[in-house]
């Protein structure tokens, strides 16, 4: 199928297809932003290593023989954020094909359930993060804030590029 194909708004792929894509490319962005706010508020003590690079850690041991060196952690953090953030977004954007609309409720709710669903739940129970109940209040409303900046700019994004697919038909 070709690209142009994929935009065209005739049937029911074609718009799962654009509504993927948008979600894509808002999730890129929603990440871009989050990582951007993290960089800035803390969302874990200083000697706490991210969930990420435990994660790249692990896989570069078992292919290379040795971790990721501390020079490379930042690019290696990202090498799995992005990637997280785009599936969401695809996600998001499927759920959401038929509605060019912009629903900043929406995007808020992406990013608290996200939220929830990872540092509240998940990674801590897989042991590649602490407790809630051992994490600063502080650093958990700023990823809970970095999370809903994610999920207001995965919504904005998503509309807006859903919206210029559209109008080419």
């Amino acid at each position: 199928m070709k690209v142009q194909d994929l935009l065209q708004k005739d049937s029911y792929s074609k718009a799962a297809g654009r509504g993927l894509l948008a979600g894509v490319i808002g999730g890129l962005a929603g990440t871009a932003v989050k990582s951007l706010v993290e960089h800035f508020l803390p969302v874990r003590k200083v000697e706490q290593r991210s969930a990420q690079i435990q994660i790249v850690d692990d896989l570069s041991t078992k292919i290379t023989g040795s971790p990721v060196s501390v020079q490379n952690e930042e690019l290696a953090e990202q090498l799995v954020n992005f990637p997280i953030g785009a599936t969401v977004g695809a996600a998001y954007g499927f759920g959401k094909k038929d509605n060019k609309e912009l629903n900043i409720k929406d995007g808020i709710i992406l990013g608290g359930s996200t939220w929830v669903s990872t540092h509240e739940t998940s990674l801590p129970l897989m042991g590649l993060e602490p407790k809630p109940t051992d994490v600063p209040l502080k650093m958990q409303f700023n990823e809970l804030f970095a999370h809903v900046l994610f999920g207001i700019t995965t919504e904005v994004v998503r509309s807006t590029v859903l919206h210029r697919l559209n109008e080419r038909d």
